[in-house]
């Protein structure tokens, strides 16, 4: 599934507003140009008419329960055509069990759906290659049945980044020192997934 109306609109040469919200993936950590930053530059090269204007309201830490305490000062407010959800590993390291996090990340769904109504796309985060792995899959898992809940789109960033790895990419080149959070290289190969979900053809 693809967001047929914002694909249309930079298509035609139409403005177009991105709202990005999340956690530290979404904000950019220490890094000069974080997945938005390159994401934006690639939407201007496949669509060199459109006008997108992306807001970036990631915040470091924040898990899907602080996304929905700051709905509506940081998105609500926006009113985007697209906004692009990325949350889940905070959840995880903080102890949010998965289905509490399933049920914050509905309740922002839910929000943005009865406000404006945006196109809605909801992305997991990184591969990351640790023993705790496999619960946040967990995580992911519950992002990827609330978009099939609720017909939207998703974006399976740490899907394409083992995809990556298995065909060679040195996944220490893509994360920082701590192992999560991507190094520029790292946030290029996040937009690359993003944008894969832009391009053109049948819906």
């Amino acid at each position: 599934m693809r967001p047929v109306k914002a694909i249309n609109k930079m298509s035609s040469g139409e403005p177009l507003k991105i709202t990005a919200f999340g956690d530290s993936l979404t904000y950019g950590w220490m890094v000069s140009r974080g997945y938005l930053d390159y994401l934006g530059e690639m939407i201007n090269e496949r669509y060199p008419g459109c006008r997108v204007d992306i807001l970036n309201r990631g915040v470091p830490g924040d898990t899907a329960l602080d996304g929905f305490s700051r709905l509506k000062r940081d998105v609500l407010r926006d009113r985007a055509d697209l906004v692009l959800v990325q949350f889940g590993l905070n959840d995880a390291y903080t102890g949010f069990s998965p289905d509490e996090f399933e049920s914050n990340l509905e309740r922002i769904i839910s929000e943005l759906k009865s406000s404006f109504d945006p196109e809605i796309v909801l992305l997991t985060s990184v591969y990351i290659k640790m023993p705790e792995y496999r619960l946040v899959l967990q995580y992911y898992d519950r992002i990827e049945r609330l978009a099939e809940k609720y017909k939207l789109t998703l974006v399976k960033v740490h899907r394409y980044w083992e995809d990556r790895v298995g065909a060679g990419t040195d996944f220490y080149k893509l994360v920082q020192a701590d192992g999560v959070h991507p190094t520029e290289e790292g946030y290029r190969l996040f937009a690359e997934s993003v944008m894969e979900i832009f391009s053109k053809g049948d819906f």
